[in-house]
């Protein structure tokens, strides 16, 4: 019985060294990551694009908050004045600032949808150069794997600089 298992471990020896020559003859598999969080707050793109939308909603957005100190002023305005009104003047005027705020409502929460929308065509936009670049780094650095989430990464792996510095050169501005 030794005889058998000496043997056998003499036949598995070699048997596992063949099967270790060609692992090593192989490339090493390259993975690199990115920080996709660092692309949106750092990159021109990004930045360019949360200019844009800053200044296609700013004027609503001041005229929101306009509206609200209105509505808030007029309010504070009739609790003070509710308990001296006639009845019916008190509920004419709480009907007005119903309806106003429901108005004000109304707009906010359009202004809130409208500008989700927005933000979601302009994220995409960049979203979309950034995958382009991050695909253009991994084919010319030879990765096999590029990761945007990782509970660990070495920070050696980490691209995420090269392609911020990717998406900022002028080169890539025209590319939309």
């Amino acid at each position: 019985m030794n005889y058998l298992v000496r043997a056998a471990g003499a036949f598995l020896i070699p048997a596992f060294a063949l099967l270790a020559v060609p692992a090593q003859a192989q490339e090493t598999f390259r993975v690199g990551f990115v920080n996709p969080d660092r692309v949106l707050r750092e990159a021109q793109p990004a930045k360019a694009a949360q200019a844009k939308l800053e200044a296609e909603f700013s004027k609503r957005e001041k005229e929101l908050t306009a509206l609200g100190e209105t509505l808030k002023s007029a309010s504070e305005k009739f609790e003070r004045e509710a308990a001296s009104l006639p009845e019916a003047q008190r509920t004419q005027r709480q009907r007005t600032l119903v309806d106003q705020d429901r108005d004000f409502q109304r707009k906010r929460r359009e202004f809130q949808e409208d500008l989700n929308a927005r933000k979601n065509e302009e994220l995409q936009q960049v979203y979309e150069r950034a995958n382009r670049v991050v695909k253009q780094v991994a084919e010319a650095e030879k990765y096999d794997a590029i990761l945007q989430e990782a509970i660990y990464i070495n920070p050696k792996h980490d691209i995420t600089d090269k392609v911020i510095k990717a998406l900022n050169a002028p080169s890539s501005a025209g590319g939309k």
